[in-house]
């Protein structure tokens, strides 16, 4: 995938961020942000494998931020 693509979606991220103020943004934001730094590197760059461990960190923290999913009530 293109870096810009990257940059694009983190800029799209940034903006929402700064629109509804939703601190749940902020692991999405930095998740988009570590892939853009990590596919402007090149593969033997030692920083490429530290912003991929980084982007793979904040993917897992935005599912700690994520509220549950609770299910439906059943029906009698």
């Amino acid at each position: 995938m293109s870096v810009s693509l990257w940059i694009a979606a983190t800029v799209v991220a940034l903006m929402q961020f700064l629109r509804v103020k939703e601190r749940r943004l902020l692991p999405l934001l930095a998740l988009f942000l570590f892939l853009a730094l990590a596919h402007s590197r090149d593969w033997w760059d030692p920083w490429q494998k530290v912003f991929e461990i980084a982007a793979g960190v904040a993917g897992l923290l935005q599912l700690f931020v994520l509220p549950p999913r609770h299910s439906p009530p059943e029906k009698s």
